[in-house]
């Protein structure tokens, strides 16, 4: 089972109080009526999802209720950090320092 910690609660707690909720730090395009069909359907559907560091987006759905930021390594599973919404995501030293 993930143990997940909550930014706001403070709180290390079991994936079931969560949901994820996509990739983080996706800017929406500032004018999506001048889009394409498949510049839009890009922006929806397609995310990256390389193996390794991903920055993802959860929610602390039998908490807060409120939405986080996580870093987690797609391979092992493991969470590197969480951090509130609106917080720029950790630097590379700063990700490097957390996985020793």
């Amino acid at each position: 089972m993930l143990l997940i910690h909550c930014p706001y609660c403070d709180e290390t707690l079991p994936e079931l109080e969560f949901a994820y909720a996509g990739e983080a730090h996706i800017d929406r395009p500032e004018d999506p009526s001048a889009m394409t069909d498949e510049e839009w359907r890009d922006f929806l559907f397609i995310r990256n999802n390389k193996r390794g560091t991903h920055f993802e987006r959860w929610r602390h759905i039998n908490g807060c209720a409120r939405f986080f930021n996580a870093v987690r390594d797609t391979v092992s599973d493991k969470f590197l950090t969480t951090y509130k919404a609106g917080t720029p995501r950790p630097s590379d030293a700063e990700l490097e320092e957390l996985g020793k």
